[in-house]
């Protein structure tokens, strides 16, 4: 699996996700502009509520430009067992039951699904538990709490 591929892969959602983020934030901006939205009484609220889902519109523009580029900054190294396991890192795991994950720890993006050759890609990031617990790790530890126990079978 080739992990400048799979960022790559990221990269691209990232900017389609960031193209449909900008229109939609242009369009709430006109309709908070529009002059039909103009409050005509202390009720009339509409004009306020274009304004509200304007100003998330642009937050969540500048959330997708920052996730793009700590994406675009993050150097794809090879795993280091002397490091363990850190940003970047394709990690697949096994719980005891046999079912498989496979997770790429990133900077940003997380819950986005990648397509690979060995099935699904998850990416988490370090702020997610499980990937806060799988940073510094190596293949043959354990994470997970409870009944959610993995084994870390490889690390790319």
């Amino acid at each position: 699996m080739d992990k400048t591929l799979l960022q790559q892969q990221v990269c691209a959602h990232l900017e389609a996700d960031l193209a449909l983020a900008i229109r939609a934030a242009q369009t709430a901006h006109e309709a908070a502009t529009h002059e039909e939205n103009i409050a005509e009484n202390k009720y009339d609220t509409l004009g306020l509520e274009a304004a509200y889902l304007a100003a998330g519109q642009a937050r969540r523009v500048e959330e997708i430009r920052q996730a793009l580029k700590a994406w675009q900054a993050l150097a794809m190294r090879d795993y280091d067992e002397a490091q363990g396991i850190g940003l970047g890192a394709l990690v697949s795991l096994r719980s005891a039951e046999g079912r498989q994950q496979c997770l790429l720890l990133g900077p940003d993006g997380a819950g986005l699904k990648l397509p690979g050759a060995e099935g699904e890609i998850m990416l988490i990031t370090p702020r997610a538990p499980l990937g806060q617990q799988l940073l510094g790790l190596g293949v043959g530890d354990e994470v997970g709490s409870g009944a959610q126990r993995w084994t870390i079978v490889r690390v790319r």
